[in-house]
């Protein structure tokens, strides 16, 4: 497997890219099952998660190309022929699940297989189910499938209620209810960014939706939707991953694409930190204030909150805090398995339940350490552009899933950084 190879070095300098979000547009590439018209994705990320998505809607019978390097998604789903995502494809990532409700909206049958992804707790696709059920579906789960029938008609609107946010079962309802009959209210949805990314998509489509970014949005299905071409969002998560680069070892690096919406909540805990945001015509700037990185309590929480996608990047930065910080971790259970290798770095961490108690040391060493799941693999970066001698992270290709061409963006504003191929 192959390993990435980290030895701080100093402040960085520079800019870097920020590409369209991975969230958004593995929802995005399912909305083509909506429609037999044509559905164009630019600003795409280049990554292993998008080509697996590929995969799947290949394998209903969509058809899929990669232009320019990737950056753009043509897709047309006229000639969709099974309505079966087999578990080989699904069980590789979680996002596969949103297959279920364009399909069962469009063809008023699907199998999907119950999915995959990291292994950071149980996130179970009940919700998504109790979404369906409310326009009218039946639903069987047998031999680890979702086996999902609409009625005859087709899915008809109802209210779905969610009771907790779900921002994965909020875009299957929200796809799913487009083609329904009537009006569907999808009630405690979730409100992050992805969410309005995918709202103003199915508009540009034909679709008739209001108030997504609130808790309430309302759906008046219609007939048929039609082709469109979207810009994907800038992913929030890489951007704020990289603004903790100068955040953690100095210097002073522009974001291209950021912007302080994306991610107000965890600006609001860098300033306090001691970390400098400002807006600029291209992105968002970041420098470290003067003197050591100061301490601070995070509570990761549905968007407008703190991401828990951030949650083991912002650990990487506390840990040579001057002080105490407390991460409470209330989105996913076993999400501090990177805390015991950041340990093996020198980090002083005591985790218990939810809870992560980090005592900040003057510095972090270079030792060998494993990536347990994406956003772990990527604090382990973090923390070795920081820390005293070589730092060595094995496993990452779960990197590859949600962080493209990490090395060049990195080395690109000075970082000392290198992929090295594995067996």
């Amino acid at each position: 497997m192959d390993s990435i190879v980290v030895t701080g070095n100093g402040p960085l300098s520079g800019r870097i890219d920020i590409a369209g979000a991975k969230n958004a547009c593995l929802t995005l590439m399912p909305a083509t099952l909506l429609t037999e018209e044509p559905l164009t994705l630019q600003n795409a990320p280049r990554l292993s998660d998008i080509r697996t998505m590929t995969l799947l809607l290949q394998s209903l019978g969509a058809e899929v190309s990669a232009l320019q390097e990737g950056r753009v998604l043509a897709m047309s789903s006229h000639a969709i022929d099974n309505q079966r995502a087999d578990y080989d494809i699904v069980r590789k990532m979680r996002a596969s699940i949103l297959v279920l409700g364009p399909l069962l909206a469009r063809f008023g049958y699907a199998e999907v297989s119950l999915p995959g992804g990291c292994a950071i707790g149980a996130r179970p696709v009940d919700l998504h189910l109790r979404a369906l059920e409310a326009m009218g579906a039946t639903l069987d789960l047998r031999d680890g499938y979702v086996h999902a029938k609409a009625p005859a008609g087709g899915l008809r609107g109802g209210i779905v209620d969610f009771p907790l946010v779900s921002v994965g079962a909020t875009e299957n309802a929200l796809m799913a209810a487009t083609l329904a009959k009537g009006t569907t209210e999808i009630r405690n949805a979730a409100r992050e960014p992805e969410i309005v990314d995918l709202a103003r998509c199915l508009r540009r489509m034909g679709a008739q939706i209001e108030g997504e970014g609130s808790h309430t949005i309302t759906v008046e299905g219609v007939d048929r939707l039609g082709g469109a071409t979207h810009r994907v969002v800038t992913d929030r998560i890489e951007l704020g991953t990289y603004m903790l680069a100068p955040a953690i070892c100095g210097g002073d690096v522009e974001l291209l694409g950021g912007a302080i919406e994306l991610v107000g909540a965890f600006c609001e805990k860098l300033d306090a930190a001691g970390i400098a945001v400002e807006e600029t015509p291209d992105g968002l700037r970041v420098s470290r204030k003067n003197g050591r990185i100061r301490a601070v309590d995070v509570t990761t929480e549905p968007f407008p909150g703190f991401p828990t996608d951030l949650q083991a990047q912002m650990m990487a930065l506390l840990c040579t805090a001057e002080g105490t910080s407390v991460l409470e971790e209330k989105i996913f259970e076993n999400r501090f398995m990177h805390a015991p290798e950041l340990m093996r770095m020198g980090a002083r961490i005591e985790v218990h339940g939810g809870t992560a108690t980090v005592h900040g040391v003057e510095h972090l060493k270079g030792a060998p350490v494993m990536a347990t799941d994406l956003r772990a693999s990527v604090s382990l970066i973090l923390a070795g552009l920081a820390a005293r001698g070589e730092t060595v992270v094995n496993r990452v290709y779960h990197l590859d899933r949600g962080y493209e061409h990490v090395v060049r963006k990195l080395s690109g504003v000075g970082a000392k950084i290198e992929r090295i191929q594995g067996s």
